[in-house]
């Protein structure tokens, strides 16, 4: 496995754990706190008190968030902060209601994203799909690669998409380092179907119950693990066929490998 996927995967993985613990502690934890002096005596649905977005970018963001609530009613709402917070100071500022989601970007914790859902969200988009969108782009790598502004709003791209097309289970998109791992699964089943099928009596050509009662096992690792997380997130076949691919490869190569070492001449026939 590359030096540079291992580092991938152990960052993702943390954030996972990061992400978990965000979501309980922020930003319920900091709206504890009610400081109304520190926002903005205009309407505006962004609010960036520590700098991550660029003067255009925010003029952009906040075009598009109220064109986006004119068309279609959901609240998107967006507080960056790093010193200071308003705290719940926000959820008068705003009228937040069912209808809301707040993404707050705060540069101090582990994660730099959480969010504040409104109870008629949640019947399109689960918890588990904010865990995931925590994850995939408030960790600190991809924060680090792409910026705390485009976390921002690569987050709030996501979101929505979802709302556009009346929920999700899980978030759109498919990065490269989610794919590696669903391909190394489709591997890894394929070459348990593979041992599975070796013929154990004579002249058997496929052992097809051994391969019935190894389903579970790399149907679980094929379809579950390997294909099931890439059509979820993507339209796009060529993952979906490499994974299909690597999944024919690595049984191909798990039945011929005992043919392979009969093959070989013993010491005593030569």
């Amino acid at each position: 496995m590359p030096k540079m996927f291992k580092r991938r995967f152990l960052i993702s993985f943390f954030g996972v754990c990061l992400a978990l613990i965000s979501w309980f502690s922020s930003p319920d934890e900091a709206l504890a706190i009610y400081r109304p002096e520190l926002l903005p005596d205009y309407e505006t649905p962004v609010i960036d008190l520590a700098n991550f977005l660029p003067t255009l970018q925010e003029e952009s963001l906040i075009n598009n968030l109220k064109q986006f609530e004119t068309e279609t009613g959901w609240k998107l709402r967006v507080l960056t902060q790093f010193d200071q917070t308003p705290g719940r100071a926000v959820k008068d500022y705003w009228g937040l209601d069912e209808k809301s989601i707040l993404l707050v970007a705060d540069g101090r914790g582990g994660n730099l994203l959480a969010f504040s859902i409104g109870d008629a969200v949640y019947e399109l988009m689960p918890r588990t799909f904010w865990i995931e969108l925590q994850t995939r782009f408030g960790n600190l790598y991809f924060v680090r690669e792409n910026g705390k502004n485009n976390a921002i709003t690569e987050a709030l791209d996501a979101v929505e998409q979802c709302l556009l097309k009346d929920g999700c289970i899980v978030v759109p998109g498919l990065p490269k380092e989610q794919w590696l791992l669903t391909l190394i699964s489709s591997i890894v089943g394929g070459v348990i179907f593979g041992f599975a099928s070796i013929p154990r009596k004579k002249n058997q050509v496929f052992a097809w119950k051994w391969a019935l009662i190894m389903s579970p096992l790399w149907g679980i690792l094929f379809l579950a693990f390997g294909v099931g997380p890439v059509v979820t997130r993507t339209s796009e076949f060529l993952p979906i066929f490499r994974n299909i691919i690597g999944f024919l490869l690595g049984a191909v190569v798990a039945y011929l490998a005992p043919m392979m070492n009969n093959s070989h001449p013993s010491e005593s026939e030569t």
